[in-house]
């Protein structure tokens, strides 16, 4: 049952009808919220931003909520990653854009920040003999090491005292990581390397795409790494009271 009169997107409806959206004019996710903040509070974010994206034709995760084969879903074509308009059967295609929102932002901030903790705990599992690195004159390891008003991901040393550079990414958009990995690199070797010091870079990454692969071709000092997470989960014997 509708928590109000009208269902949520019904109540979309009244808010496209409210800012006149016709044509090429396009409104923004946070103005929708607002919206619905003063009018229908009682509807959750969550909630938008669920129908949100079974609405918009070429929403890149629409298929996992199901929108009617009828057609009837089919209103909003989404333009940016906060930006939609009225979907036009005539000119739009319905193939799904990548579009990293906030909401998925957020999700890919925090599992990068939880796979960058894991990692920087068992380095071993990239290399054997892998470990972090420590400055010993500021006390910083080489989690986020500041690098020129950047931060490296994870610093490390080999077995031999290399630095190993570690860059991770668990989004698309692979080309902006090995440019930030070739200059972080660089900025270790100049700054920072001594006694014939090497230093390489790996890249541990969602998934080995053939355009990161292609960036990568003849860096013989970059290495990629896929990761994969799974969750086991074990029943306990239950209490006895």
């Amino acid at each position: 049952m509708p928590i109000y009169h009208k269902s949520t997107v019904e109540l979309m409806k009244d808010y496209f009808q409210a800012i006149d959206l016709k044509d090429e004019k396009t409104f923004k996710r946070q103005d929708l919220y607002d919206w619905f903040a003063k009018s229908y509070g009682k509807i959750k974010r969550g909630t938008l931003y669920q129908q949100l994206v079974k609405i918009s034709v070429n929403a890149s995760s629409r298929k996992h909520h199901n929108p009617r084969s009828d057609g009837s879903d089919d209103i909003l074509f989404q333009t940016g990653a906060d930006a939609f308009r009225l979907y036009n059967k005539e000119t739009d295609a319905k193939e799904p854009t990548e579009f990293l929102d906030e909401e998925e932002s957020e999700q890919h901030f925090v599992l990068e920040k939880h796979l960058q903790e894991f990692l920087a705990r068992n380095l071993s599992l990239i290399e054997p003999g892998l470990r972090l690195y420590e400055d010993e004159e500021s006390g910083k390891n080489g989690m986020e090491y500041p690098a020129d008003g950047r931060f490296i991901d994870i610093l490390a040393l080999d077995k031999d005292d290399n630095f190993v550079v570690i860059e991770l990414k668990v989004s698309k958009g692979y080309d902006r990581v090995v440019g930030q990995l070739l200059r972080y690199k660089n900025w270790i070797k100049r700054y920072m390397t001594d006694n014939g010091q090497c230093v390489r870079g790996i890249i541990v990454c969602k998934e080995i795409t053939d355009d990161l692969s292609l960036a990568c071709d003849g860096l013989k000092d970059i290495e990629l790494f896929e990761y994969e997470l799974y969750v086991k989960l074990s029943k306990k014997a239950e209490s006895r009271f």
